[in-house]
């Protein structure tokens, strides 16, 4: 998993040599959570998969489909998560998340982050303008949690490969399930569900 131009030059080598090749230039990982989930453990798992590595890792979950009546708890659930977690230099052994790769990096997700804020989702717990004492010229993204997020927003349409959970409001499972499908890119899915039936259907039908 990579950058598209990465992925093109990795395939194109590999089958000039006859080789099976499967490239993806990029991932959008989605989490379903359910009203009847466990909303404090799916929270915990949200929150390490979205900012664990500053969200730079192709499994990191980007995108959270809440359904119904878990929205709001969802959202209240990882932003405490959010606001807590300890960002720092990876020399201190206290800090549980570092910088983003590049400054390019950093302004391109700060980027999103705006335009999201500016196509209309609510940004819940805001990363911009963090800055960790000695270390002012940091890469800094503080993990941000943006809410009521639209499939149409470039927030949910760009790969944004930094620790940025955005949260998409879903009416059903099926819905969430037909919203995952749709998306072109996906490396892992997941549901968060105490219900069998519900979690039968998504294994079934998530593609």
């Amino acid at each position: 998993v990579g950058s598209t131009p990465i992925a093109k030059y990795i395939h194109e080598q590999a089958t000039a040599h006859g080789k099976r090749v499967q490239a993806l230039g990029g991932a959008k990982n989605h989490a379903i959570i359910l009203p009847d989930a466990d909303i404090e453990f799916a929270a915990d798992h949200l929150a390490a998969s979205a900012f664990g590595s500053a969200g730079e890792r192709c499994m990191a979950i980007s995108a959270a489909v809440a359904v119904g009546s878990a929205g709001d708890a969802i959202v209240e659930a990882v932003s405490q998560r959010a606001r807590a977690v300890k960002v720092g230099s990876g020399r201190d052994a206290g800090s549980e998340m570092g910088p983003v790769v590049t400054r390019a990096a950093q302004e391109r997700i700060l980027g999103l982050i705006g335009t999201g804020a500016d196509q209309g989702a609510t940004v819940a717990v805001d990363g911009r303008g963090l800055t960790v004492d000695g270390f002012e010229d940091g890469f800094w993204v503080g993990p941000t949690v943006i809410d009521r997020v639209e499939t149409s927003m470039d927030v949910y349409t760009e790969e944004i490969f930094g620790p940025v959970l955005s949260v998409v409001r879903s009416d059903s499972v099926d819905e969430a399930i037909a919203l995952i499908n749709s998306n072109p890119y996906g490396n892992g899915t997941a549901i968060f569900t105490n219900s069998g039936e519900a979690a039968r259907r998504f294994q079934r039908g998530v593609h």
